[in-house]
C-alpha cells in the first residue's frame, strides 16, 4: 500500500524535538496560523523576494531569511520596507524562518499577525538551519509504503526478505540473529524514499522489536537477545525474494543475468532463493549479502569464472588451430 506525501502543519514543525529537528525554533509571530500546513520538503532562500521579484516564492515551502535578507529590509526605507514584507507575507507560505540570532523587524512582526503568518527564529547558522530542516522534512514529508516482510541488517547491508506468508521468512530473520546480524522490521516494513533514490525501512512503533515465530508465538527479539540484535531503521539495498521450489522451474546459475525490484519508483538488486527442505536459507541469505557487499565493491565472481572460461575456451582453439596447421605443412 502506497501512501502520497504528507503534509505537516507549521505547529508540528514548532513542536518538534530539538535532538531529533536540530534546530531550537521560537514562535516570534503568526501563532493563528500554526495551522498552515507545509506541502514541500525543500526551503526556499529567494533573498530578491523583497525586491519585487517575489513572483518565484512557491507556495507550501518554507522561506529562510538569513542575514542578506535581513539587512536588505534594514536598509530600506520604512515605507518600501513595509510594501516588501507585505508582498511577500502575502504569499501562500506556510511560515517563515529567521536563522542566525538575527532581530527580526517590526514590521515584519506586524505583517505576519496581521496576516496570520508564523515567523520563527533560530540561533542556528543559515546553511545549517537550511540542511537540518531540509533533512526532517524530507522524512516527514516522504512517501511511504508499507510491504509484507522482513528487514534486516545483514554485515551492515539493508536486507529485505520477500516471499509468501508461511515461506520461512520468519525463522530465517530468527537464524540470522542467532548469528549476530540485527532484525530492524517483522511482518510489516514501512519504507520511505529520500532524496529521490534512498529507501529507509522502519518498523511500526506497535511491533518494534517483535517477531512472529510458528509454533513460538510472538516473541521479543531485544529481551531475548539483547539490544545490539536490533536496530530502528536501515537503508533497503538487496532485496530477497524467498520461493517454495517449483520442479522444472529455471533458477539462476550462475549470476550473470542480475534482477531488479522496483520499490517506489527506485531499483534495488534482487535474488530470488528456491526453499526446499535441507536448505539453510540463514547461510543463503548471509552469503547473498556477502556477495552483494563484494558487488557493490566491484568483484563479479560470476563475471570472472565467465571471463576465465572464455580465455580457457580461446585457447583451445588456438591450440587446435595450430596442431591443424602443423599437420597441413607435413
Amino acid at each position: 500500500m502506497t501512501e502520497a506525501p504528507e503534509t505537516l502543519s507549521v505547529d508540528a514543525l514548532l513542536r518538534a524535538r530539538v535532538d531529533r529537528l536540530g534546530l531550537a525554533l521560537r514562535l516570534v509571530a503568526g501563532a493563528d496560523g500554526l495551522a498552515r500546513r507545509i506541502t514541500i520538503p525543500h526551503v526556499q532562500k529567494t533573498g530578491l523576494a523583497f525586491a519585487g521579484f517575489d513572483q518565484y516564492l512557491k507556495a507550501g515551502r518554507v522561506l529562510v531569511l538569513g542575514e542578506s535578507e535581513i539587512r536588505y529590509l534594514e536598509e530600506l526605507e520604512p515605507v518600501s520596507r513595509r510594501a516588501a514584507i507585505r508582498r511577500a507575507v502575502g504569499k501562500d507560505l506556510p511560515c517563515m524562518l529567521v536563522t542566525s540570532g538575527l532581530g527580526v523587524p517590526s514590521e515584519l512582526i506586524t505583517e505576519a499577525d496581521a496576516t496570520s503568518l508564523p515567523v520563527m527564529t533560530t540561533d542556528v547558522a543559515t546553511p545549517i538551519a537550511i540542511a537540518q530542516l531540509t533533512t526532517w522534512l524530507e522524512d516527514r514529508l516522504a512517501i511511504r509504503q508499507r510491504v509484507h516482510g522482513v528487514l534486516l541488517d545483514v554485515l551492515g547491508l539493508g536486507v529485505l526478505l520477500l516471499g509468501e506468508s508461511g515461506i520461512g521468512k520468519s525463522e530465517c530473520a530468527l537464524d540470522l540473529v542467532v548469528r549476530g546480524h540485527r532484525l530492524v522490521a517483522d511482518d510489516a516494513v514501512e519504507v520511505r524514499c529520500r532524496a529521490e533514490s534512498i529507501l529507509i525501512g522502519t518498523c511500526p512503533d506497535l511491533t518494534k522489536h517483535y517477531i512472529e515465530i510458528r509454533g513460538l508465538g510472538v516473541i521479543n527479539i531485544q529481551e531475548l537477545f539483547g539490544v545490539g540484535s536490533v536496530r530502528a531503521s536501515k537503508r533497503v539495498e538487496l532485496v530477497v525474494q524467498l520461493e517454495r521450489w517449483q520442479d522444472g522451474e529455471e533458477y539462476e546459475r550462475l549470476g550473470l543475468d542480475p534482477i531488479t525490484f522496483q520499490l517506489l519508483g527506485c531499483s534495488m538488486p534482487m535474488v530470488r532463493i528456491p526453499v526446499a527442505p535441507g536448505r539453510n536459507l540463514a547461510i543463503l541469505v548471509e552469503v547473498a549479502a556477502r556477495n552483494q557487499l563484494l558487488l557493490a565493491g566491484g568483484h563479479d565472481a560470476a563475471k570472472t569464472l565467465a571471463f576465465r572460461l572464455d580465455q580457457r575456451l580461446q585457447r583451445l582453439a588456438e591450440d587446435e588451430d595450430d596442431e591443424l596447421n602443423d599437420g597441413g605443412s607435413e
